[in-house]
């Protein structure tokens, strides 16, 4: 056997160029009828530096991209950057840089860093959303939409820094302050560009059921957040403390059996009916004041902390005719139905809650089948109707319909299909995204760029310690003339929502560089993605977003496809345990050494504290470098810990132990497969025909997204080898090529590496997979037990599918038989193709 050890470092540096060379076998532009292959990752922000949860990702499709390619396929595997984002723009005001500088380098150094992975990527479709090639493709898609109605404008309530005179998105308010000036936010009304994505609910939620292969737990996110509910909606008549009519209030239930349980009705904050009184009540006023200041909270949660104030109003039941009072309260929300609902409490665990808190009079309507009445709230929809008038003893089914019918005879309701998704905002008011390709003309108002204008780009010169939004206080860039007019005009200054960006960035890396912005020919062949990778952390959003996007596209006859990913794998995160010091400080895992059993700081010598496995993060330290890893131990080593330890869909805990045990077993695999490691002999068919059925079985699990599985026959396959290396017997040249094959999916330097030492004739990047249907599940030779009385007596080595008469005879020439069985009497003979023959004797 070879003693030379696996250099990686001199292996990875000559095998770079050859792993990593990408290799599409059909383009957009040729008639290539290869099955397509499209593999993609959900593209990162570029922040400077990978991350192990990166490697993981990415290795995952890596694999997937390589076997596809290997079996033929014409493979699409591309990388781009979410380059635009509050980040960069924090970056330009803390290190004084501009913000596509600071983008662009980091962009620079991930790059380096992905590819030193070795990872099989077509880079010439490498895109970023920070450049005006891909966002000026991206206004003429705004553009489409506001042409055909999908983009509009109206007013809506945006966090607002009344110090910084600037917009803030959620992220950027902390307990309720804006996260520079420290300033109580405040809710303010502008006017913000819509997406009509609630137009597409109803086939959003119908698509769902089309994506077989998808997560469970992400379809049922996305079915929750569209949030259908099939209800009633009726007016409520609202007097003043004297009785007088003001006005009706809309509400909308999917409980309209309980109307007569009705103990109170609840208004938004937002709602006009507040405003309006809250002028002559500045208790009322404070209130408001301070829910607004509660809601602008991150941590917030209005549902746990419920707030009511009760207002002169009174609310008259439309059936019963009861009055009842008006509430303010801070969990009604102003974009569910109308910003009103009914309250009943011995029907409903939230009003109950809420009842209890402010002595609210409760009305029981339903009397569970078991008349256990004093079960409150009673929420099931079962039982008889009490307390309702001339409903009452009628199960809720049919209190259902009647209740209906009633108040559809008098006018003052119908049935009605709610969503609990609402339209998309897209405007936000900062520099570093994708500017709003629309002129605001005093006389025209809202006027598209013009498309010879197209893209609108973002100025250079801009001072970023300017009050509000960059774009707004340049001094000359949102000046021009309204295109229709010709009169003098302002461009719009609010930049695209980067979840925008995300949102069709797929269909772009088909033709990154074209001014039109879809290849609508290769969308259509490419799409939708075969396999897409990603966090469960975008399960709603992203997800829904782009899922909305591509219907959009498809509705205004841009593309054909109405479901832009196929498949849908999240993984799980890379973890690692957390260190703190005696005196409380985060340590990073290189900070700290394990001695005599026990865990110190090592610049100390003192005691740390290990806390448990949590998601590796900057602000727990608790995060290893991939360049180190890769330095030290080869990029084939962190590829093959982050794919062996555990299911992909499950969190990976780093440890140094496993990693060490990767790297070792990597020395391993190059001694067994190299030529120079052969024995002299001759290998068995059977051993041969077990590699070639593990890697049948590696094959099946790779393709079923259980690279651990995968992982684990090669573990077997490298046993199958040493046992036959002790007994001098060299496995087959043409079994090794397949062996490296199926390795170059998963470590491809190694692979290579050990392939180049063969006197193969083919380059291993141009193989072909194995031909896995080929292989039999039997072999031809088999290892059949004999047993007598169920025990185990020895073993017998026969072609496979033989028959009883001919196993029997080779049993008699067995010792077992003269010990066991010739001087006994054979009751039965139990014969078990190809496993087992069982004598049972007396």
């Amino acid at each position: 056997m070879t003693s030379e050890r696996y250099n990686h470092r001199t292996a990875e540096q000559e095998n770079l160029a050859a792993v990593s060379h990408f290799i599409k076998r059909g383009t957009s532009s040729n008639k290539d009828t290869s099955e397509t292959f499209y593999c993609l990752e959900m593209f990162p922000y570029p922040s400077g530096k990978i991350h192990m949860g990166h490697i993981r990702n990415y290795t995952l499709g890596d694999v997937l991209a390589r076997m596809k390619f290997a079996k033929g396929y014409d493979v699409l595997h591309p990388m781009g950057w979410d380059a635009f984002g509050l980040p960069a723009e924090n970056a330009a005001k803390e290190k004084n840089i501009h913000p596509q500088s600071w983008t662009l380098e980091n962009i620079a150094n991930m790059k380096m860093q992905l590819k030193r992975l070795g990872l099989y990527i077509d880079w010439s479709s490498e895109l970023a959303t920070c450049l005006p090639e891909y966002y000026g493709a991206e206004q003429r898609i705004f553009l489409e939409f506001l042409k055909h109605g999908i983009a509009y404008k109206k007013e809506a309530a945006v966090n607002w820094d009344p110090v910084d005179q600037t917009v803030l998105a959620n992220e950027q308010v902390i307990d309720g302050r804006g996260w520079r000036s420290g300033a109580l936010v405040e809710k303010k009304k502008l006017n913000q560009w819509f997406l009509k994505i609630s137009d597409f609910a109803d086939e959003l939620l119908e698509g769902l059921k089309t994506l077989k292969d998808w997560p469970e737990k992400v379809l049922l996110m996305q079915e929750k957040w569209i949030g259908k509910s099939i209800g009633v909606e009726f007016s409520i008549p609202i007097l003043s403390a004297d009785g007088e009519n003001i006005c009706d209030v809309s509400v909308f239930t999917t409980r309209h059996e309980t109307i007569f349980g009705m103990s109170y009705v609840a208004l938004s904050i937002e709602h006009d009916l507040i405003k309006k009184y809250a002028q002559d009540d500045p208790d009322l006023q404070a209130f408001c004041k301070i829910c607004a200041e509660d809601a602008a909270k991150a941590d917030y949660d209005a549902v746990a902390d419920k707030k009511g104030y009760r207002t002169a109003l009174i609310a008259r039941n439309p059936l019963s005719g009861e009055e009842v009072p008006v509430y303010a309260a801070n969990y009604v929300l102003s974009d569910y139905g109308s910003g009103a609902v009914f309250g009943c409490p011995a029907h409903d665990e939230r009003d109950y809650e809420f009842a209890q808190k402010y002595n609210i009079n409760i009305c029981q309507v339903i009397l569970a089948e078991d008349d256990k009445s004093d079960a409150l709230p009673y929420t099931e929809k079962a039982g008889k109707m009490i307390n309702s008038g001339s409903f009452d003893g009628l199960d809720i089914t049919d209190a259902r319909k009647k209740i209906l019918e009633t108040l559809q005879q008098q006018k003052v309701g119908s049935q009605k299909t709610t969503y609990r998704l609402r339209d998309w905002g897209v405007s936000r008011q900062r520099y570093w995204g994708c500017p709003i390709p629309v002129i605001n003309c005093p006389s025209c108002g809202a006027v598209p760029v013009p498309e010879d204008q197209l893209p609108v780009t973002l100025p250079e010169d801009v001072d970023f310690n300017c009050q509000g939004n960059p774009l707004a206080a340049h001094p000359t860039w949102k000046y021009t003339k309204c295109p229709d007019c010709g009169a003098d005009a302002e461009r719009d200054t609010d930049t695209l929502d980067t979840f925008f960006d995300s949102s069709w960035y797929f269909m772009r890396f088909l033709s990154p560089k074209a001014e039109h912005f879809i290849d609508r020919e290769a969308v259509n062949k490419y799409l939708p993605v075969d396999q897409y990778i990603g966090g469960i952390e975008h399960a709603v959003l992203h997800l829904l977003y782009a899922r909305f996007m591509t219907r959009a596209l498809c509705k205004i006859g841009a593309v054909d496809v109405q479901e832009p990913f196929k498949a849908l794998f999240t993984q799980g995160m890379v973890c690692h345990a957390t260190y703190k010091s005696e005196d409380g400080r985060w340590l990073e895992p290189v900070e700290c050494i394990k001695k005599d059993g026990q865990i110190i700081e090592i610049s100390s010598g003192r005691p740390v504290t290990m806390g448990p496995s949590i998601k590796m993060s900057k602000s727990k330290k608790n995060i290893v470098d991939p360049d180190e890893i890769i330095q030290r131990y080869g990029a084939d080593t962190a590829r093959w810990f982050v794919l062996s330890d555990s299911p992909p869909e499950k969190d990976v805990e780093w440890t140094e132990e496993g990693v060490e045990a990767a790297y070792k077993f990597m020395q391993k695999l190059w001694v067994l497969l190299s030529q120079s490691g052969q024995p002299e002999g001759t290998a068995t068919k059977e051993t041969s025909h077990k590699i070639m059925l593990c890697l049948k079985e590696y094959d099946a699990a790779l393709e079923k997204f259980a690279f651990n599985k995968a992982i684990a026959k090669i573990y077997e396959i490298a046993n199958i080898i040493s046992s036959a290396h002790k007994k001098n017997q060299p496995i087959d040249a043409g079994i090794i090529q397949n062996i490296l094959i199926c390795l170059y999916a998963i470590i491809p330097f190694l692979a290579m590496e050990i392939y180049k030492g063969w006197d193969y004739k083919t380059a291993i990047q141009d193989m072909s997979w194995p031909d896995m249907a080929k292989i039999s599940d039997v072999s031809d030779e088999v290892t059949v037990a004999v047993q007598v009385l169920g025990k185990l007596r020895g073993t017998l080595l026969i072609p496979a599918n033989s028959a009883q008469d001919f196993v029997e005879q080779q049993v008699h020439a067995l010792p077992v038989y003269d010990k066991y069985i010739r001087d006994k009497t054979v009751k039965k003979i139990i014969y078990v193709p190809n496993k087992i023959i069982n004598y049972v004797v007396i």
